[in-house]
């Protein structure tokens, strides 16, 4: 994180994640979906190959997920910190007790 913060400050010239941070959560978002496809389907593979394609897939969707987290300038330990708030709960308990909107005040899609 310390890295890609650094990336999102300076934005040093001829730096792929700086072609991200700069295309914002359109080209960041885009990535993580693309990613995260490309982990899905190497999970139904196989054998040592498989598995090592699964984790070189999960290595590229945690870091566009980084990425993303240093542009909007959340650390990792924020998300750390929010994982452990939920620790012990439920996740179905979790998802219960947000808020939700009502149905008129939804935006028009």
């Amino acid at each position: 994180m310390e890295t890609l913060r650094h990336r999102a400050e300076q934005l040093p010239q001829g730096s792929y994640t700086t072609s991200l941070l700069q295309g914002g959560p359109t080209k960041i978002g885009g990535k993580i979906l693309e990613e995260a496809a490309e982990l899905i389907e190497a999970a139904d593979e196989v054998g040592d190959e498989g598995r090592d394609h699964f984790v070189y897939e999960a290595g590229d969707l945690i870091y566009h997920t980084m990425v993303l987290l240093a542009w909007k300038g959340v650390d990792l330990s924020e998300v750390a910190e929010e994982l452990a708030r939920r620790e012990g709960t439920s996740g179905l308990v979790e998802k219960a007790s947000r808020s939700v909107l009502p149905p008129d005040s939804k935006k028009n899609e």
